[in-house]
């Protein structure tokens, strides 16, 4: 304890206060005493200049616990060294949870206020040690606060611009009159809108490094099904998805197979005049793995007949597989088709 401090020392032994008093006088610091707890109680709550206290655990009336518990009551109370003339360690452990910072058996002599000035010593150097944590913890607090809320703008700004894009891509294929290239920037404009959708749900939520599935899977499959469903021909899709959270690039890529999946069965499983029910799960398969299933009633696959469309999505749906360190499966048993991926968290 090198520069001098302002210390009250509270104790019903007057021989000790004048000691302490002398001592620690003679070294620089200040030092106002009291005879009893509700005395020195009473000089702290007078007086809050005070950087440090040491009370005695034998005291008439108010004993130390007693007082230490009072003491802490009063705001910014300082750090308080415990005084005691008992060797048990019961006692200095009671008044360590009881919340005083150091403890020190009294003696008489030199040697009781040196180890009373180390103890204070020790105590400063906890406070602002724990001060400097809570400085830390909070700086740290309010850094992913900011880093939080950025992120929430970069999704909201990111979901914007493509929605703009899809517009655009919208209004082009307006304007197209040649129905395959109608229909691939049709098909365009909902993998954009799969994608944005991963961005909506980032800004929209507490949560900026993950997406919850069930909502996210929910948004896509009401969209196409409002997209591919017509008075003649509905397009019911089914969704069981649990409440399984993904990181953002995990769910971009489960999020365009599925756009993908639905939208060939929307397309291909049925006829254009038929309605037909797709169904799809999402859920865990064990703790470290999930299974996607994508399943309808319709045609079914051959390999005998020739490819529809561009083939472009086929190879989406590699290139995402192979994003997830997985591939597609498809179960020549069912009926109609069913598409399956395993994949790691």
């Amino acid at each position: 304890m090198k520069q001098p401090r302002r210390i009250l020392y509270i104790d019903d032994d007057a021989g000790i206060r004048r000691l302490v008093e002398k001592l620690l006088g003679r070294r620089g610091h200040t030092v106002v005493t009291a005879s009893s707890g509700a005395e020195g109680v009473e000089k702290l709550k007078g007086d809050p200049s005070f950087e440090l206290i040491a009370v005695d655990h034998y005291m008439p009336g108010m004993d130390g616990l007693q007082t230490l518990a009072e003491l802490r009551k009063v705001p910014n109370c300082p750090p308080v060294v415990y005084v005691t003339g008992s060797e048990e360690s019961t006692v200095a452990v009671g008044a360590l949870k009881a919340g005083a910072f150091e403890y020190v058996v009294k003696s008489v002599g030199d040697d009781f206020v040196d180890r009373l000035e180390q103890a204070f010593s020790h105590a400063l150097t906890s406070v602002r040690l724990r001060n400097e944590k809570t400085a830390a913890e909070e700086a740290l607090r309010v850094s992913n606060e900011r880093l939080q809320t950025l992120l929430k703008e970069v999704n909201h700004r990111v979901a914007n611009s493509l929605q703009l894009v899809s517009a655009m891509v919208s209004m082009q294929s307006r304007h197209v009159e040649d129905e395959a290239a109608k229909k691939a920037l049709d098909d365009t404009q909902r993998r954009i809108q799969a994608i944005a959708q991963v961005h909506r749900s980032l800004y929209t939520s507490d949560e900026v490094e993950s997406v919850a599935m069930d909502e996210y899977l929910a948004a896509i499959v009401t969209e196409l099904e409002d997209t591919w469903s017509s008075p003649q021909a509905r397009r019911d899709i089914q969704l069981n998805a649990e409440p399984i959270k993904l990181e953002t690039d995990k769910a971009v890529s489960l999020g365009m197979i599925v756009n993908e999946l639905i939208s060939n069965a929307c397309k291909y499983a049925y006829g254009d005049q038929e309605s037909g029910e797709i169904r799809v799960k999402f859920a865990r398969s064990n703790p470290h793995q999930f299974t996607l299933t994508v399943e309808d009633d319709g045609c079914g696959l051959s390999s005998d007949a020739p490819a529809q469309g561009t083939g472009l999505g086929s190879r989406i749906l590699t290139a995402m597989a192979s994003s997830l360190s997985s591939k597609l499966t498809y179960d020549e048993a069912h009926r109609g088709c069913r598409a399956v991926l395993v994949a790691d968290f």
